[in-house]
């Protein structure tokens, strides 16, 4: 997925549809999803760096604007990062404030059933920067390799599993079709190696897409309190 910079002169506009789309995809959603995105869109409008894309926040001051007490906060912050609305880029341990960034893909996903309530232009606007229907997608059911099974992998679990886990959070289009068709190899101190079921999943990979698989180890590696691996892809023997 090509997705559109919120940069240069239109920075402006593509921002406020943003905005527009987490509105209505609250008002459109259950009550619990209003509340969760109401407070999203306070903490983008009044704290979002667009220029480094994070927002780097404590909880005392999430509390204060939203109003709430701080067991809220860290329940509600938990919420939009499992959801995929957010993505922890530094966790906020030992004194040190978190920092997030804005999970576009997952936005634009989980919004567009409700773009057409706001009208025609709106929805090709929002295609044109999200990137809707340009994602390459490809059939590799016969590749030898066997994905990963998020559905069983635990809370705690360190290594390509958690890393995996990570990816389809935050990249669900993504991982469904590149990722999930990567497989864990032998186990090298200081390395996590990846195996493509082919040369061409491996190329695409590595040029196009191996960005998202080292932030996602290295907030992993992190959160473990682990060295933060290299990563080294390779594919099958044809």
């Amino acid at each position: 997925m090509e997705l559109k910079k919120l940069t240069g002169p239109q920075a402006g506009s593509l921002k406020y549809d943003l905005l527009t789309a987490l509105n209505v995809a609250g008002l459109h959603g259950s009550l619990t999803l209003q509340t969760s995105l109401m407070r999203l869109n306070a903490v983008i409008t009044a704290r979002y760096n667009w220029r480094l894309d994070e927002v780097s926040i404590g909880h005392t001051e999430l509390a204060r604007m939203w109003r709430v007490n701080e067991r809220t906060v860290k329940r509600e912050m938990k919420r939009l990062t499992s959801d995929g609305w957010l993505i922890c880029i530094r966790p906020g341990v030992r004194g040190r404030v978190g920092a997030y960034r804005l999970n576009y893909p997952r936005i634009y996903s989980q919004t567009e059933d409700c773009w057409p309530a706001v009208g025609t232009d709106f929805v090709e606007r929002m295609q044109e920067m999200s990137g809707a229907g340009r994602v390459v997608k490809v059939d590799f059911t016969s590749a030898a390799t066997k994905p990963v099974s998020l559905s069983v992998v635990p809370e705690g679990t360190t290594g390509w599993p958690a890393v995996a886990r990570r990816l389809q959070q935050t990249h669900p289009e993504i991982y469904e079709s590149w990722f999930a068709k990567l497989a864990e190899g032998e186990e090298t101190g200081g390395e996590l190696k990846l195996i493509a079921p082919n040369s061409f999943v491996a190329g695409y990979i590595a040029t196009h897409l191996l960005k998202f698989i080292h932030e996602a180890v290295k907030i992993e590696a992190k959160a473990a309190h682990h060295p933060v691996p290299k990563v080294v892809l390779s594919c099958r023997r044809q």
